[in-house]
């Protein structure tokens, strides 16, 4: 029997397909089966399509067409099968045999086709009933029903830590929508991932929280709503927590828990750990988050971590922790060993869920640079009583120095002191370590050796005992030397930052251990380590390569006698993700609606699965059934969607699906179910398509599409909202509505992460906010660049150019003006070579002036901006003038310079010169070429093109012009040498002449200038040069020799005249002159006008740094000020203030100074004179200021001193004294007469008497004592004898004092020799000042005398001195500054008798 089979799928009125599906059986007789397959399948294929119909066709109108079907077609005899009657008889013999047979066959098949029609009868009628039964349901899903709960929530009381399952079941037409709701917040399945699951099956709405603690007791609601109402069910979860865990008990009860093995629990890994990257030294953590089901405190998940598939077990290197939502691995000391894959193995309820990444760990910095990496996986085999056999893995060396060899340290067991095993490096890595002691415990490590230095340590093997030989794991393998080199290496692409390598074993393993992958970008010389632990299999996944980078590896390897010979290299391949189809789009949003079509738009997937995305597809439903139906059977090439013919007032849920190159990638999840219902707002729709620019550290740009629907205006600008991820805070972040759609981001704080949404507003108001960006961080991507603006050095193209971190095959470079797409467009041109895009200007102007940007596509957010300002734009622009009409650069245009002998350089420098290079002078429009007079030449290095001139005179007056030609460049430089600049050349060129001669005999090196030393003393100085012993040095000033004390010494190459006491007395021209028998020279000075104002002014420098404070001195006249320094002349500019006012002299305020010291004294003070005096010396560069505070205390102790001095002056004045008259000694004849006639003075009118041995001489006719007048004092002597002789004396005395002069008289005989005056005797009369009874009116004239080494001589106006003085001096004085008490001068004499005089008062007898 042959059977036929045929299914037909059932479908409804509108093309609805079901699930449920019929199917007919035809059997027919196996003798039949020729005939089966030509009438019967034509039978077959309509009863498919008779299946396939509408079944809106009534049942009689099936039945005619299966009847029709199954009819026999009636039998015609065909032409070619007509018998002769022969024939006809052999026939129907044959046929009566045949006959039964024939009879039994039609009657099976009368039989089949009865059998067949009752089926097809019965399908109809099955097909009718259905029909009228979904025709009664869609009649009753017509009729509108607000929501109801057939099911209710209940309440529950759980444990903490057990999960809890909120139940509904509601109807009502159109399809609900429920929503969940804790405490009246909604729940956010997002906001704790893993803790909510929100389903709907089958009408069945369902919360279940996985994990509750005691802040999940509340009020759970879930509300259903449609277009008819809204209906709620609450209930209230209490979550109580166990007696001891933190908090009391609600019953004070401890629940009893079944016990719950490990592998029960029901887990799901959330944030898994990634590749890995780490250094030697270091630590490190791998972690992976889940969700435990139920999470109970004393009961974690089984966890077993795994390295190359080998379980890890804790210790001091290996660190393991299960709980708290997460599994960790930490590795405390990095180590090569540790490199490897990883791998999580968590026992759930349903098996085991795993995740493994590889773990990379690099050599920590060398001890020495150049220095080999550490060796690794140190073990022992052969162990014995007292030899064990060390064995290792060699380093990778890529740059460095080959290894000659290693070094094995042993440590015993609880010790800290490593002992070197061997003497000489070993070549090979296996070491037999002998002289263990029996039971001790070892550790070994391993240093490598190259030329450039000794590793570090490798880890230190685990602890080996030296026991008698027992089964101890021994080292396989006999085979001498290195493996054979791999055979190829082909490298595919696998990730955006990884390349899947895979490579042939070498033909001769000779014991292998694994293999090192290298690897180098393109175009490098450098090889880098892809791998620091030997890999065993022969395919490798390298991770951490640049994106869109391009490179090529090689393979060694690795056993115990070293590293084999490298590979040949991989082909080159650029780094970029293997080929998939795209993931699922997302966030689905509605951007329009009239009541009978929806416009959708949607995101594009985060991976575009290495191709771009150049298709999606569709799919809506309604809310309240479960099958889906395509929207559109072309592409969709936009992310934007608009969907017809939708039904006003229902409920529609949408997916999308996205397709590359590899075809069509997974459904986006469900929408949320949107309402077809025309929008008739005023305002307008939101925006959408939200993207980020320029994503930096603190700031990006976010820009946006322009709302589908407009409301009743159009569009005038956007508003642009901020929160922090997390937060519903909103911040609006532009007062007012900007009218482009772009905003940049400013002051955003690095690595925080922000969302985004957009307001469009138009005249009736703001509309709604469109749907949430994605949240961006505020960072960088590594390796980010701006867009850098610049001018082609080859052809003077204005361009912007941008280098990508990172890129893929599927990107492209995108570029923008003002944020608007640029596109095909006249003015510019883009190029795009790897990872780099540029964008020419073709004729740039300040029409192209204004932002541009670039993003590149199929990134992690790419992208860059640049401002074209028209200053930049104009700088560009020359530059490219000056690329497309080239010149050669010139450093310096065409100049000149005057050379010793008076020679005459015309030069010009380039920038670069060729060696091909051709260049002419051109004087006065004639060219010039080298010869007698002039000689031309160039430098190549230096880029100098030069003539000299020998004799320069006025023949080369007029203009020189250089015209070079390098290459397809040229330039030309000209110089116009005519009038006063040639007068000024020629000039110059004569006296370098003269110079050149005058410097054949003796000359001055550098002619006269002036110092001043410490002491402030003027050093006119020059340098001579050329001279000889004979050379004679002279100096003059105004004609006259000058003669100093030091005699000049020409051979010491200097001379100095000093200038002591520097003042206006001192002007003059001074003049050095320098001769021998080769010649003479001669250098003037001359001082006056800047010169004597600059040597002041140093002057000034030198002496206003060593003033002094300003000290108080007193003064019969007032008070003075007084300032010392170094040194003090008028001519410095020296400015005496009180309080900040200037002080001008003047009678009340005199000013003046001396040789070291500057004074201002206050003339007969007053209380208007108290203050702050200061002084300020000025170098013409600072000013040195003193100041003294004249007031309080200090005033009042100056005030009394001047009053007692002036009362001492006055009386010094008006007392007594002997004006004039009388000698110190007299020798006279006897009876000779004697006259000691004398003048006195003194105010009032003084007592005059007379002394002889100090007894009191009366008036007699032998001495006659007479007082003329008042002024003339006589003492007359008539006929003086030997007894006359004495010392007589006159003591002159008012009230202010008197004065006391001694005379001696000497009488000789007639014939005698004349006496010799008595020696010892003081010649200077002295006086006892008498003090006076009150104060006397100060003196109209001044009368101090000072000094004579203080007295300047050109002081000018008097000034009291502050030592009384008996003579007038026209000249002011000066007191010794040294001494604080006033000393009387040289010439005074002194108001007081020494101690050895004697009273001038006669003692009483």
């Amino acid at each position: 029997m042959l059977y036929i089979v045929l299914s037909a799928a059932i479908h409804g009125v509108e093309g609805e397909r079901h699930s449920s599906s019929e199917r007919v059986i035809f059997l027919l007789p196996s003798a039949s089966a020729s005939q089966a397959a030509s009438g019967w399948s034509a039978t077959a294929l309509r009863c498919f399509n008779l299946l396939g119909k509408s079944s809106s066709k009534s049942v009689n109108q099936v039945q005619a067409q299966a009847t029709e079907a199954m009819a026999e077609p009636a039998y015609t005899i065909p032409a070619f099968r007509e018998r002769t009657a022969e024939g006809t008889e052999e026939y129907q013999r044959v046929t009566t045999k045949v006959g039964k047979g024939l009879t039994v066959i039609q009657e099976e098949l009368h039989r089949m086709r009865m059998t067949t029609k009752a089926q097809v009868e019965s399908l109809a009628i099955q097909r009718e009933v259905k029909d009228m039964m979904t025709k009664r349901v869609d009649l009753l899903d017509d009729i509108p029903k607000m929501p109801d709960f057939l099911v209710a929530l209940r309440p529950h009381t759980v444990w903490e830590k057990t999960p809890v399952k909120l139940f509904c079941t509601v109807q009502g037409n159109p399809r609900p929508v429920v929503k969940w709701y804790k405490g009246g917040v909604p729940v956010d399945p997002l906001s704790a991932p893993g803790k909510y699951k929100i389903d709907n099956k089958y009408g069945v709405h369902s919360l279940i929280i996985s994990r509750c603690v005691v802040s999940d007791t509340a009020e759970y609601s879930a509300v259903a709503t449609n277009q008819h109402g809204t209906a709620t069910s609450k209930a209230t979860v209490i979550v109580k927590r166990a007696s001891g865990a933190g908090e009391s008990c609600h019953l004070g009860l401890v629940p009893h828990l079944t016990e719950i093995h490990a592998s029960k629990l029901e887990v799901t890994l959330l944030d898994r750990f990634s590749v890995s990257f780490g250094v030697e030294g270091g630590s490190i953590s791998l972690v992976c988050s889940m969700v435990v089901v139920p999470d109970l405190p004393n009961l974690p998940p089984l966890a077993q971590w795994y390295r190359d598939d080998k379980l890890l077990k804790p210790s001091k290197l290996v660190e393991m922790a299960v709980g708290g939502g997460a599994a960790r691995l930490t590795l405390p000391q990095l180590a090569k060993d540790d490199e490897g894959l990883y791998t999580l193995r968590i026992f759930t309820k349903d098996g085991t869920a795993e995740h493994s990444a590889y773990l990379f760990v690099s050599d920590a910095a060398p001890s020495a640079a150049g220095a080999p990496g550490a060796p690794m996986s140190v073990k022992a085999y052969d162990i014995n009583s007292d030899y064990v056999l060390v064995a290792w893995k060699p380093p990778n060396t890529v740059n460095e120095a080959a290894i000659t060899g290693y070094f094995v340290d042993r440590c015993e067991a609880g010790s800290d002191t490593w002992v070197q095993c061997n003497d000489a490096p070993v070549k090979v890595c296996k070491y037999p370590v002998h002289g263990l002691k029996v039971g001790h415990s070892y550790h070994f490590r391993v240093r490598a050796v190259n030329s450039a230095g000794i590793s570090r340590p490798s880890r230190k093997s685990d602890k080996v005992t030296a026991l008698d030989a027992a089964e101890s794991e021994r080292l396989q393998g006999t085979d001498e030397g290195v493996p054979s080199a791999p055979g190829q290496v082909v490298a595919t692409r696998n990730t955006k930052s990884s390349v899947f390598v895979q490579w042939v074993a070498p033909k001769h393993l000779k014991n292998l251990m694994g293999y090192y992958i290298d690897g180098r970008i393109v175009g490098s010389k450098e090889w880098f380590p892809c791998n620091h632990k030997p890999f065993k299999h022969t395919r490798f996944v390298v991770h951490g390569l640049i994106p869109g980078e391009t490179y090529v590896f090689r393979v060694q390897a690795v056993n115990v006698f070293g590293l084999s010979e490298e590979s040949q290299e991989s082909s080159p391949i650029s780094v970029e993700p293997a080929l998939a189809s795209p993931s699922a789009p997302y966030g689905i949003t509605m951007l329009s609606c009239d009541g009978s079509s929806m416009t959708l738009a949607w995101k594009s997937p985060k991976h575009c699965g290495g191709s771009k995305v150049n298709a999606y597809y569709v799919d809506k439903r309604d809310a309240d059934t479960l099958l889906w139906k395509e929207v559109n059977l072309a592409a969709v090439t936009e992310r934007i969607c608009t969907v017809d013919n939708l039904t006003e007032g229902t409920f529609y849920e949408f997916k999308v699906q996205a397709g590359n190159l590899a075809g069509v990638g997974v459904p986006s999840a469900p929408s949320t179910p949107m309402k077809c219902e025309a929008w008739t707002m005023d305002e307008p729709g939101p925006a959408y398509d939200l993207s980020f620019s320029e994503v930096r550290g603190h700031s990006l740009v976010i820009l946006w599409k322009a709302p589908v629907y407009t409301g009743a205006s159009a569009v005038t600008g956007y508003f642009v909202d901020m929160a922090k991820k997390g937060s519903s805070e909103f911040v609006t972040l532009n007062q007012e509505a900007v009218s482009h759609r772009y905003l940049q981001v400013t002051g955003l704080e690095e690595g925080e992460t922000y969302v985004f949404r957009v307001r469009a507003v138009n005249a009736s108001g703001v509309g709604k906010p469109s749907q949430l960006s994605e949240p961006v961080c505020a960072k960088a991507l590594p390796g980010t660049k701006e867009i850098e603006a610049g001018v082609d050095e080859e052809t003077g193209d204005v361009f912007l150019s941008f280098e990508a971190c990172e890129i893929c095959e599927t990107s492209k470079f995108v570029w923008s003006k003002n944020y608007k797409a640029i596109g095909d467009c006249p003015r510019v041109a883009v190029t795009t070579k790897g990872r780099t895009s540029r964008l020419t200007f073709t004729n740039p102007d300040k029409d192209d002036l204004g932002k541009y940007s670039l993003v590149v596509t199929d990134t992690d957010g790419v992208s860059g901006s640049h401002t074209l300002t028209e200053d930049a734009l104009n700088t560009m622009l020359e530059l490219s003038y000056a690329i497309r009409h080239p010149i050669v650069p010139l450093k310096h245009g065409l100049n000149y310079e005057i050379l010793e002998k008076g020679h005459v350089r015309f030069w010009l420098q380039a920038v670069k010169l060729s060696p091909s290079v051709s260049y002419r002078f051109i004087v006065n429009d004639k060219e010039v070429t080298s010869g007698e007079g002039q000689k031309i030449s160039h430098d190549v290095a230096t880029g100098i093109i030069q003539m000299t001139v020998d004799h320069f005179t006025r023949a080369n007056e007029g203009t020189y012009t250089v015209q070079i030609h390098d290459g397809k460049a040229k330039t030309q430089s000209s110089l116009v040498l005519v009038g006063d600049v040639f007068k000024a050349a020629l000039k110059e060129a004569e006296f370098q002449r003269k110079e050149h001669i005058r410097k054949q005999g003796p000359h001055f090196a550098e002619y006269l200038y002036f110092t001043v030393t410490e002491d402030c003393t003027v050093m006119l100085a020059c340098k001579v040069a050329n001279v000889k012993k004979e050379t004679t040095f002279h100096w003059y000033k105004e004609d006259d020799e000058i003669v100093p004390e030091t005699p000049p010494n020409v051979m010491s190459g200097a001379c100095a005249l000093p200038i002591p006491l520097f003042s206006r007395k001192d002007h003059g021209v001074y003049k050095a002159t320098l001769s021998d028998d080769r010649g003479k020279d001669t250098s003037v000075f001359d001082i006056s006008g800047q010169v004597f104002d600059d040597i002041i002014n140093a002057i000034a420098k030198i002496a206003g740094a060593s003033a002094s404070e300003l000290v108080l001195q007193c003064t019969p006249e007032g008070i003075r000020l007084q300032c010392y320094m170094s040194y003090y002349t008028e001519e410095m500019k020296t400015v005496w203030k009180h309080k900040d006012s200037k002080i001008a002299s003047s009678e009340k305020m005199r000013i003046g100074g001396a040789a070291e010291m500057a004074w201002m004294q206050i003339c007969d003070p007053s209380d208007k004179e108290k203050g702050h005096y200061s002084i300020e010396i000025s170098d013409g560069e600072q000013t040195h200021t003193r100041t003294f505070d004249l007031s309080g205390q200090a005033y009042t102790d100056a005030y009394e001193e001047y009053l007692r001095l002036k009362a001492a002056a006055f009386a010094e004045k008006n007392r007594g004294r002997v004006v004039g008259g009388l000698p110190d000694v007299v020798t006279i004849m006897e009876q000779k007469s004697l006259s000691l006639t004398c003048t006195v003075w003194g105010e009032p009118t003084p007592e005059v008497t007379w002394f002889k041995n100090e007894q009191e001489v009366a008036s007699t006719e032998h001495t006659k004592v007479t007082f003329d007048g008042g002024k003339f004092a006589s003492l007359v002597i008539n006929k003086v004898t030997p007894e006359d002789s004495g010392k007589y004396s006159i003591n002159v005395r008012n009230k202010y004092g008197g004065e006391f002069v001694e005379i001696t008289v000497s009488v000789y005989k007639h014939g005698e020799q004349l006496p010799e005056p008595k020696l010892g005797q003081p010649k200077t009369p002295a006086a006892t000042p008498v003090p006076p009874k009150s104060p006397a009116p100060p003196p109209k004239t001044p009368t101090p005398t000072p000094s004579k080494a203080q007295t300047p001589a050109s002081m000018k106006s008097p000034t009291p001195a502050s030592t009384p003085a008996s003579t007038p001096v026209p000249k002011s004085p000066t007191p010794t500054p040294k001494s604080p008490t006033p000393t009387p001068s040289r010439g005074m004499k002194s108001p007081t008798p020494p101690r050895f005089m004697k009273s001038p008062t006669p003692p009483r007898k």
